[in-house]
């Protein structure tokens, strides 16, 4: 019997009220989700009600859910996905949390935090294979989409771990890994939204680059809060990017930009640790185009939006890349 490590507060987290349209299909996809993990709440009750802290605005669901509606309709396979998405991503923030040592989720503490690391990679792992068992149930396709983005996933983590230390890291390498270990679901979400919606092969592609595109920004606009945000108002363990040598664009931009001595001296200060980079950041202007390539990618995915006809979940999905580059947590 796994025991509660600390008093779990009563908050009851719910999807965003600008994803009203389809709030019924999040609560389905949400009875989906909490229904596949039922069973283990007698062994193992206290970590399994710890994830509805790890549940916030319901993005990923949101977005496949919207897009299918804005495509034609949702149905029930929709519901399915969208709870499978939620899983994988809720592992995703599992296993964040470990590689990043963070002790704070959305003002909680992290299960790492209360739990230790092996029970933490364990359950992860748990919600990796009940996702794509969820899959299966639709059909071949939607694993095959699911199997290859959650590849992707992994493989952006890899690389991003694999490069920490890396204080030469380029602006093309760090768009790999975010494409994979963010915008790969975010893309997956909308071409299912679409494709189990009926809209064409095209359709379906341009949905999956307006994802794409809006995983990018939410990334970049992450890792900017990395730096300057506030655990206050992030509800998150901040700084660990910098603190593990991991580079963001912030700071390769900032490298780039400095005279080759300077850039040398602050690489260097990183690698000993304790550097406090708020002054190179302002000396670069590097905060503002980090800020300016999210805005880049937030218009590019509004555009891809005008394969699809007028309707108020069109309107939502222009307002989402926006809402993702001003959030502050």
């Amino acid at each position: 019997m796994i025991a509660e490590p600390f008093a779990s507060k009563t908050v009851v987290r719910s999807a965003s009220p600008m994803f009203g349209p389809v709030a019924a299909d999040i609560d389905e996809a949400d009875r989906i989700f909490t229904a596949t993990l039922a069973r283990y709440r007698s062994p193992f009750g206290p970590l399994i009600r710890h994830l509805k802290h790890y549940r916030g605005k319901r993005l990923r669901p949101a977005l496949l859910l919207l897009t299918a509606k804005a495509c034609g309709g949702i149905t029930s396979a929709h519901h399915t996905l969208a709870a499978a998405v939620e899983m994988i991503h809720t592992a995703t923030l599992v296993h964040d949390d470990v590689l990043d040592e963070a002790d704070l989720r959305r003002h909680i503490p992290t299960v790492n935090a209360g739990w230790g690391n092996k029970v933490s990679i364990l359950l992860g792992d748990m919600l990796f294979t009940h996702a794509f068992h969820l899959a299966s149930t639709v059909d071949v396709r939607a694993c095959n989409i699911i199997g290859e983005a959650t590849n992707r996933v992994c493989s952006g983590e890899l690389q991003q771990i694999t490069e920490r230390g890396n204080l030469h890291l380029g602006e093309e390498d760090y768009f790999a890994i975010i494409e994979g270990k963010t915008a790969a679901l975010t893309e997956c979400c909308c071409r299912l939204g679409a494709l189990y919606a009926g809209a064409s092969e095209k359709v379906a592609e341009r949905l999956a680059n307006y994802g794409r595109d809006l995983g990018l920004a939410f990334q970049i606009a992450d890792d900017v809060l990395d730096l300057v945000g506030t655990e206050a108002t992030a509800g998150k363990t901040l700084g660990t990017d910098l603190e593990q040598r991991k580079l963001t664009l912030p700071l390769i931009h900032c490298m780039n930009t400095l005279p080759p001595n300077d850039a040398a001296a602050l690489r260097e200060s990183i690698a000993s640790g304790g550097c406090d980079v708020s002054a190179f950041l302002e000396r670069t202007h590097s905060l503002r185009h980090a800020k300016r390539r999210a805005d880049t990618l937030a218009r590019a995915a509004s555009r891809e939006l005008e394969c699809l006809p007028e309707s108020e979940c069109r309107r939502i999905l222009e307002a989402i890349p926006d809402w993702c580059v001003r959030r502050e947590k």
